[in-house]
Parts: structure tokens; sequence; C-alpha cells
């Protein structure tokens, strides 16, 4: 499978955050070409507020594999890391770290900061952003558009 098949499933679950009144972010742990971890977006269901799309992955993939590290396995995510997440991705050993869309108020894989390039951090994930950039913006951009039009008529 390619990189773009693997977004197409970070992009299922982002959905699935959405169809839950979620922002609707999603992500799925790869690992010897299969998907071993899936989760989007869910702190405000889950009353949890690192229940990030990443961080439920990576929960997933965990309890999957039987470890809590995941070295060899990559990560699809729509949305460029925040730092919670990327501190809990170089915490997993994730190899490398594919993304979606930029986030310009809170990602860390380059946009705000580029924790990933921090030589005094000890793991170093491979990054790679803009994989179905314009489609994983589309969806958050609807999503927060339908927001604010309830908003505006209630």
């Amino acid at each position: 499978m390619t990189d773009e098949d693997f977004m197409r499933a970070a992009l299922e679950q982002a959905r699935l955050a959405g169809s839950c009144g979620e922002v609707p972010v999603g992500a799925v742990v790869v690992c010897d070409d299969e998907i071993v971890g899936r989760g989007f977006n869910q702190p405000i269901r889950r009353h949890d507020p690192s229940a990030h799309a990443e961080v439920m992955a990576l929960r997933d993939a965990g309890e999957r594999l039987g470890n809590y590290r995941l070295p060899g396995c990559d990560l699809y995510v729509t949305l460029e890391p925040c730092a919670m997440c990327s501190g809990a991705i170089m915490h997993a050993r994730i190899r490398r770290v594919v993304f979606g869309a930029r986030d310009p108020k809170t990602g860390v894989a380059g946009s705000v900061i580029d924790l990933f390039a921090e030589q005094r951090l000890n793991h170093h994930a491979e990054i790679h952003g803009g994989v179905l950039a314009e489609e994983c913006g589309e969806l958050l951009s609807s999503f927060f558009a339908a927001r604010r039009a309830r908003t505006l008529t209630a």
C-alpha cells in the first residue's frame, strides 16, 4: 500500500470523529505494511484532553502489539501533530510520521516549531507532510464552517 492509501484510512477515522461532533482528525499506525492501530479525536466524548487521534492510535497499536514501544512503525495522521502528540510519538519510538494538512496554530512538525528536529531530544522520527493535504484540510474547513453556521443560526 502507498502513503496515500494509509492516509485514506486515517481520513476514514477523521470522518468518524466528525460524525461524533469531534474535530475531524484521524490516525493509523502501520507496521510491516499493515494497519495495527486506529484512532480518531475524542477528547469531548471521553472527557479526556489527551484523547487526540494520534494518542488513540498509539494506544490501540500498543495494545495489539503488546508493547508501549513501536519501533519500525509509521504513524499517518490527517493533521500535523501538536506538542502533546509529538511527545507521545517520540516516547513510542515511531519511525516515521506522515501527516496531511499543516496546522499553523499548534503544529510542531515544522509549522509553529519543529520538535522532531530538536537535537536535544533523544528520538527523532522522520517527518513527511502534505500527503492528501487538500482533502485533509477540506474536511477540517467544512467541519468548522458548519459549526460556525450552526452558531450563527442558533
